[in-house]
């Protein structure tokens, strides 16, 4: 049954990834973060050091793909900003990560949650003149 669960879900991420917009892809990718340290927290409560390792790696790999998404010729010195903080979240990763700091997790979920709140404010329909 977990199997068949699992490959809905895939299918349903699948599913959302194909038809969102570049501005919806964001908002998915913080998402991802905050769904994988709420994982990995769970994680090292049980004593699951895979789990843990694994959720960990995939909060770094998607904050490294945030980071990467950047456009330093557009963005100016919020590109920069963003860029400063992804590394220190990824720093802040390494060492939840090294030390199972449920502490450094929560500091990241909470710079993901002010990103995000900010993200989803952006209305880029906005931006698109009547015509």
């Amino acid at each position: 049954m977990n199997s068949h669960v699992r490959q809905y879900q895939q299918l349903d991420v699948t599913t959302a990834i194909d038809s969102a917009s570049p501005h919806q892809l964001i908002d998915l990718l913080f998402q991802g973060v905050k769904d994988r340290i709420n994982q990995a927290q769970g994680y090292i409560k049980r004593g699951d050091m895979a789990g843990k390792a694994r959720a960990i790696n995939a909060c770094i790999d998607i904050v490294e793909g945030l980071q990467a998404s950047l456009d330093h010729s557009k963005g100016g010195d919020l590109a920069g900003n963003l860029e400063s903080l992804y590394d220190y979240m990824q720093r802040r990763l390494f060492r939840a990560a090294a030390d199972n700091d449920t502490d450094a997790l929560a500091e990241v979920a909470d710079l993901v949650h002010t990103l995000r709140s900010a993200w989803v404010q952006i209305d880029p329909a906005a931006n698109v003149s009547a015509g």
